[in-house]
This record gives structure tokens, C-alpha cells and sequence, in this order.
């Protein structure tokens, strides 16, 4: 849902989320301040959905002059820990976003206390000790009203004894619970006497045994919104049920404070779903756990570190999330969308490089044993600034395989004998023939080259059909090249019943051993984006060494996936 707004000298489309900040400030709420947050919980990596969130949390503050925090959803200490806390900041700064303030969810576990009391001594909540199951089974369904429960009416004295009693050492866990008093009868499942708080044992990142009651979420988020004076909380869609209880606990909250003129605002927008891609934090940490991939930054996990190995750009993600904006309602991307725009991006700002992954021995017969040139090639012919390298030409060289063939069809315009080819920054060539093994390999490939027609060299431009790049077979170094595929052979494993496990693609991740590269790639460390030329872009992989060196292949020049799946 967007709406084209005129302006003087634009036009500008805005999204249904600016649209409410813009009547906000029309309206002088909050004294006409913006602030956000951007809440993630600290038990596993960030991946692009959660990338989405953050364009629109520090969008909207930087769009305004507002603020946006980060703050660390860190209640649940089972499933947290500071390796997490460390990987987020990360990506956070990679993708180009700066919080205004850096916050933790127990920062306010004192506060969070107290206000708990509070709602006791008021009579609005109580301990309950069934069962979990117990308390599942009497919350009714969404058409049945819950009944209440037994310990429902207990004394304020009791439920201010057992609260206490469930932070020490000594409380059993699952054993009893807090639970608000507000109506077993309501249609939304989470107003029928939600759980506040519940007893962990497992040490806290941060506060480590002090604390054995924990916050639930419902309870901590919209009080910890309070706090820092959010104005506007956005979220995801699957908190619209949510967003009742929210405002219930801020109108108790204010009441305690005696405070009525603020309170944040829920807005949701639609999740990132992706084709061939699953987002359950869960299910990703169950991957690497069982390591049916290579950990939290496999090039294949949909996860900000991932695809930052696999050589995303972080602009890239964000043109992408850009494109398909934030609406009410959940779809699923196409996730050729998204390599659309890093090949998009890519191609403005990648480095030109040779490299052959599937290499077939040429020898230019009439070229000079021992004689070397250094042809100058191009870094980036989308931007100048970028400069030149060279290359280094010589005899005996490497080129693809599937560059050559023996007896070619009309229409191809690569080596075969006979016909003329160029390569690229060098000679044109001509074909004589070829050299196979026994079994009708081939080994070798003989050429001619025409001394006349070196590249830049005035009147060496006529025309040959193909084009070919090659690096020297003695001035080169062998490489081992990734190419990675959907790790999930169904186009929605979300929505799939059966284990996700079961719909891993075996053929995910393609290890290309005895590629070459030109020196000058050789060099290049993770963090440079490269096109291999003819082949697609790539970048140095964080394992790569000058004794082995490894690439990453970050998407192809074309959108091959498509064809290969109609």
C-alpha cells in the first residue's frame, strides 16, 4: 500500500508506515519527536527478513531527524548468548546503519520487577501453578471461552510470597508462573491471563545468576518501548494480535506512573519471505547445529553474514528491500529479485578479473617459446576511476573447456577449427586443430595468433564473432572456487509439512577444485567484489590463503535459474 505524494519539484512514493509517522507529526504527537527502535533477540544471526526491519527502523528515524536504538530482547538467557550480541552489531554496521543508543531488555529488569508488583498488589496478577499443559488446555480456543484458573483468586499476600519465592535458586522451574488477570473470555487468545513471568535457571550474558524470573516477551517489549520513550514501535505482521495486550500493559504502566500524554504506537508491515528460503531462526540454528551447512555465515543460509561471504553487497540488500516495500499483507519473493539487484549493484562496482574454472591447455604454435607481453585490461568499465591492471600473456594458456569445440554447430561463435576468435585484451586467434587421449579427451588446443591484430593497437579492430578470455598457463595460480545453489529444493519450505530436513538441496554447495586465476585476482582479499569475466561475480572467501586460495560465487552474470525451472 503506497501513495504518490506531489511536491514542488517530485514526485515520491511513501509507504502506509510513512504515511501514519507523516500524520503524526501533522497532529504535534510525542511534541513532534520520532524515535524507533530495532528490538532483536540475541539467539541467533541476523538474516534479511530481519534486514527489512532494520531499513524501516533507522529508515523512518533517519528520514524524520529522529533516533533509532537497538536494543537486545535478552529474557530468554536458555538461548542468548554474547556471541550473538557481537554478530548483530556487525551486520547492523555492515548493511550502513548507526543507533542512535544501545540498549538491553534487562536494563530494565529492576523496572520490570516493580511493575510486576505493582500489577499484584492491584489485584491484575497472580501465580499460577498448573502445568503448562494445564494452562493450555483451560485458555478455551478461539471460538470457546477459557475457564479460569484454581489459583486465580489467590490472596495479594500469597502472590507476593510465591513471586519472590520464584526468584531464588531453590524455585523449580516449570513449576509455577506469573500470570496477568484480565479476561478468559476475550476472542484474542493473548488477553485470556497471559504469562508474565517464568523461572530459568541458565546463567544471563549480562546479569549472569542474579536474576531466576525472567520477563516474557508480551510483558518486557511494549514496558521497554516505554522506558526509552519510543514513539513509534514497527514491527512485523504476526504481532497484530499482539498489539491489544500491548496497549493494555502501557495503559496499566501508565497508570502506575500517573502519566497519560505519551505512549509508543505498533505499526505492523509485512514480513521477507523468500522462494527457496527459510527465515525460522529455529530451523537455521538447527542447520548449523546438525552441520548440514558450514555454520551461521555458510554463503548459502539467508543470514546478513552469509551473504555478506558470499560477496552481497549490504547496498545491494538495500535497493532490494526498497523494491518490494512494505505493504499489510505477506508474500512471497522471488528470490531472482533479489539476485537481480546484487547483479545490479555488482556490475557498477566490481573489479574485472580472468579466471577459467574449467580449464583446457591452448598453445599458440606460432607465438615465441619464451616470450611474455603484459596486455593492459580494464578494471571496471562502468567506472573509470577504478583504473587498469595487467595481464600477462604468453605461449601457453589456459581457457574453458566449453569454449572449445571440434565440430561446431554455425551458430557458435567460440574456438573451433578452423575460424577465428578473439582474446579478450590480446591477439585474435585462429584454430588448427586439437590433441585428445586415448578415450577422445580432449588435451590440448592449437592456435595461430595474427601478430597484427593486438587489442588497441591501431587497426586491429576488424571483426571476429567471439571473444574469449584466458590467463596464462605460467603466470597464473590454481584456485579452489565455490558455486552454490537454493539450499531448499521446494520453492516454499515454510509452508511445506514435511521435516525441512528432508528438503535440503543435496546439490546446494558444487566445490570446483583446479580452477586458475590471474595474479591480479590472486590478490584480491574478501571483502573486494570481482566479476570473473564471461563467468559471474565472485569474491575471496574468509578461508582463502595465498597457499589455497578459495572464491565464492556470488551470483551469475544471467539469471540462468530461471530457464533451468520453467
Amino acid at each position: 500500500m503506497t501513495e504518490t505524494v506531489n511536491t514542488n519539484e517530485e514526485k515520491r512514493s511513501i509507504s502506509f508506515v510513512e504515511q501514519l509517522v507523516e500524520k503524526d507529526l501533522e497532529e504535534g504527537k510525542n511534541g513532534g519527536r520520532i524515535q524507533t527502535r530495532f528490538p532483536p533477540e540475541p539467539n541467533g544471526y541476523l538474516h534479511i527478513g530481519h534486514a527489512k526491519a532494520i531499513c524501516m527502523d533507522f529508515g523512518i528515524a533517519e528520514k524524520y531527524n529522529g533516533v533509532c536504538n537497538l536494543r537486545f530482547d535478552d529474557t530468554n538467557p536458555s538461548k542468548e548468548n554474547n556471541e550473538y550480541v557481537e554478530n548483530i552489531l556487525n551486520d547492523i554496521q555492515w548493511l550502513g546503519f548507526h543507533w542512535g543508543n544501545l540498549y538491553y531488555a534487562s536494563d530494565y529488569f529492576e523496572q520490570l520487577w516493580e511493575f510486576a508488583v505493582w500489577m499484584i498488589k492491584k489485584g491484575l496478577a497472580y501465580i499460577d501453578e498448573q502445568t503448562s499443559e494445564q494452562i493450555a488446555e483451560q485458555k478455551g480456543t478461539p471460538t470457546e471461552p477459557g475457564k479460569p484458573s484454581p489459583y486465580r483468586d489467590r490472596p495479594v499476600e500469597e502472590n507476593l510470597r510465591l513471586f519472590n519465592a520464584m526468584n531464588t535458586p531453590e524455585a523449580v522451574e516449570g513449576s509455577m508462573v506469573l500470570r496477568a488477570k484480565l479476561d478468559m473470555s476475550n476472542p484474542n487468545m493473548h488477553f485470556r491471563d497471559p504469562i508474565m513471568y517464568r523461572i530459568i535457571h541458565t546463567p544471563h550474558h549480562r546479569t549472569g545468576t542474579k536474576w531466576n524470573a525472567y520477563p516474557m516477551y508480551d510483558f518486557a517489549h511494549g514496558q521497554s518501548d516505554y522506558f526509552e520513550g519510543v514513539t513509534h514501535s514497527v514491527c512485523t505482521l504476526e504481532f497484530v494480535p499482539h498489539r491489544p495486550l500491548y496497549d493494555k500493559f502501557i495503559d496499566f504502566l501508565q497508570e502506575k506512573e500517573c502519566q497519560t500524554d505519551y505512549r509508543p504506537r505498533q505499526i505492523e508491515f509485512n514480513r521477507l519471505n523468500l522462494t527457496y528460503t527459510m527465515m525460522s531462526k529455529r530451523k537455521l540454528l538447527a542447520l548449523v547445529t546438525e552441520k548440514k551447512v558450514n555454520g551461521w555465515d555458510d554463503p548459502r543460509m539467508p543470514t546478513l553474514s552469509g551473504m555478506r561471504r558470499r560477496g552481497y553487497s549490504p547496498e545491494s540488500i538495500r535497493k532490494f528491500i526498497d523494491s518490494i516495500g512494505y505493504t499489510k499483507f505477506d508474500a512471497l519473493n522471488d528470490m531472482a529479485l533479489l539476485e537481480a539487484a546484487v547483479r545490479e549493484d555488482l556490475n557498477a562496482r566490481s573489479i574485472r578479473v580472468s579466471a577459467v574454472l574449467n580449464p583446457v591447455k591452448l598453445i599458440i604454435t606460432n607465438y615465441p617459446d619464451n616470450e611474455t607481453e603484459e596486455m593492459t585490461a580494464v578494471n571496471n568499465p562502468e567506472n573509470e576511476a577504478d583504473g587498469t591492471h595487467s595481464i600477462t600473456f604468453s605461449k601457453n594458456l589456459w581457457i574453458e573447456r566449453d569454449d572449445f569445440m571440434e565440430d561446431a554447430p554455425k551458430k557458435f561463435f567460440r574456438m573451433t577449427p578452423g575460424k577465428e576468435v578473439r582474446l579478450k585484451n590480446a591477439y585474435i586467434v585462429m584454430c588448427t586443430g586439437c590433441k585428445k587421449d586415448a578415450e577422445g579427451n580432449i588435451e590440448e588446443i592449437y592456435a595461430e595468433y595474427d601478430p597484427e591484430s593486438k587489442s588497441g593497437k591501431e587497426g586491429a579492430n576488424r571483426k571476429v564473432k567471439g571473444t574469449l578470455h584466458w590467463v596464462s598457463a605460467d603466470h597464473c595460480q590454481e584456485a579452489e572456487v565455490r558455486v552454490y545453489d537454493r539450499l531448499f529444493n521446494v520453492e516454499n519450505p515454510s509452508a511445506d509439512e514435511r521435516d525441512f530436513r528432508e528438503l535440503l538441496n543435496p546439490e546446494s554447495l558444487q566445490v570446483l577444485d583446479h580452477c586458475y586465476v590471474e595474479n591480479y585476482a590472486a590478490e584480491r582479499k574478501a571483502g573486494e567484489y570481482l566479476q570473473f569475466q564471461r563467468i559471474g561475480y565472485f569474491m575471496a572467501d574468509i578461508d582463502s590463503t595465498p597457499e589455497h586460495l578459495v572464491f565464492n560465487k556470488t551470483v551469475g552474470l544471467k539469471d540462468t535459474w530461471a530457464k533451468m525451472n520453467k
